[in-house]
């Protein structure tokens, strides 16, 4: 079964990728792998069920991308801005652009409520506790300012990605993000 599941998820990332989420044939997908349709119905119980489980395995690998972009930052301050600037970039890739950034929120709806990104909310949120109790920046609510500055990344990306012109939109983005995320130091 795990098999079957693994091998659906990859046919589905491959498709979602180059033909979209709508456009996708399941029959495809399902035969390329050499499963029915009612192995994808068993597994993940329809197709939006297998774009969750997709979006939540990219999603997941962007978080860990970020987190490399930013562990040889100089400081936990700097990683964070850094984790956040690297999950903005992303937006150029076009899996992930495709994927996670236009059809993960068109189908799937508010990515607050996608697992994956509570996922990266808990890692936020532990990076900005920790901040504060350093001084770093300002005494907030943690939630509250985990959420904004998650919120900001995911949102900027998802400007970059709608953009005709991405190149052009993504230093702008970053520039607002830093820019913003610099309110909360405590000066």
């Amino acid at each position: 079964m795990e098999e079957n599941r693994i091998k659906l998820i990859g046919a589905a990332r491959k498709a979602f990728a180059e033909s979209g989420y709508a456009e996708a044939s399941m029959d495809a997908l399902t035969a390329q792998v050499g499963l029915t349709r009612g192995a994808l119905y068993h597994g993940f119980g329809d197709k939006k069920g297998l774009l969750a489980a997709v979006v939540s395995q990219v999603d997941g690998e962007m978080a860990a991308r970020a987190q490399l972009a930013a562990a040889t930052a100089a400081s936990p301050w700097a990683r964070l801005l850094a984790e956040g600037e690297a999950y903005i970039g992303m937006a150029l890739d076009p899996e992930i652009r495709r994927i996670v950034l236009l059809d993960g929120p068109a189908f799937l709806g508010d990515p607050s409520t996608w697992p994956s990104q509570n996922a990266c909310l808990s890692v936020t949120k532990q990076a900005v506790a920790d901040l504060i109790a350093d001084g770093v920046i300002k005494s907030v609510d943690v939630e509250a300012a985990a959420r904004l500055l998650s919120g900001t990344a995911f949102n900027a990306a998802l400007w970059v990605a709608a953009s005709d012109e991405p190149h052009i939109v993504l230093p702008k983005a970053i520039e607002a993000f830093r820019l913003m995320a610099e309110g909360f130091l405590a000066r």
